[in-house]
């Protein structure tokens, strides 16, 4: 809908700056196939893909993409060995693209409790692509919205105890610098995929005046249009940050 974004295009002051996605329906796309439910984290990989490139073209500046929770940890733990494989297998065919189209790829969440081959793959891609200024792709791995505040709670706890941080000087300012966000906007839109209503502990505090949307669509399936779409539908939502609207 949007076409793709020529350099010389003034920046579209409509578009999101940030869209956050809960990637979710990778288990249910394999499903209505009878395939195994891997089937459906690499068909998932592949839209990764497809999506990153339709942001990037139209001129997205962030897209954070949950890509394993905290919770995945509980999955059986053939299809978590998989899930941590696909790091790797996603930047070893698609780093040079990123590269190519300027993207620059940047995590959030515990990536030491992750297996070191899949430290590696994506360490390696957030050092290959810091200096591109294009699209920032940022990954949530091993990220959990509850632990994040719990995380930056303890280390505000510590440099009050140093002496270096002042109780009396906390505010929500304060709080945003000791988050794992605190280099990436808040984002305007957060969408769901699957027909699931819930943000299942995805970026808590930053989703304070997100804009939400569900899809019904399962994510491999999730096309670029349809994300098109729903940015089309966010322009139309006047965001009153808890303020009247002009009409009163």
């Amino acid at each position: 809908m949007f076409g793709k974004k020529k350099k010389e295009d003034k920046v579209d002051k409509n578009l999101p700056e940030h869209i956050a996605i809960i990637m979710d329906g990778n288990g249910r796309y394999a499903k209505k196939r009878n395939r195994p439910r891997i089937h459906g984290h690499y068909e998932g990989m592949q839209n990764v893909k497809r999506i990153t490139r339709h942001a990037s073209d139209i001129g997205i500046k962030f897209l954070t993409l949950y890509a394993f929770s905290t919770e995945n940890w509980a999955r059986p733990k053939s299809e978590v060995s998989y899930l941590m494989k696909l790091p790797g297998d996603f930047l070893g065919t698609f780093l040079p693209e990123l590269i190519e189209k300027n993207v620059k790829v940047t995590t959030i969440g515990h990536l030491e409790a992750l297996p070191s081959h899949t430290v590696k793959a994506v360490s390696e891609a957030v050092e290959k692509t810091k200096m591109n200024t294009g699209l920032n792709l940022v990954f949530a791995l091993n990220y959990g919205g509850r632990d994040e505040m719990a995380d930056a709670f303890q280390h505000m706890y510590k440099e009050i105890e140093a002496g270096v941080l002042s109780p009396e000087d906390i505010s929500a300012d304060t709080i945003d610098q000791y988050l794992m966000t605190k280099n990436i906007p808040d984002p305007e839109m957060i969408i769901r995929t699957s027909g699931e209503y819930r943000l299942s502990n995805f970026l808590l505090w930053q989703s304070s005046y997100s804009e939400l949307f569900f899809s019904e669509t399962n994510w491999p399936e999730f096309s670029s249009d349809e994300l098109d779409d729903l940015i089309t539908q966010y322009r139309t939502r006047e965001r009153r940050f808890g303020g009247l609207s002009e009409e009163g």
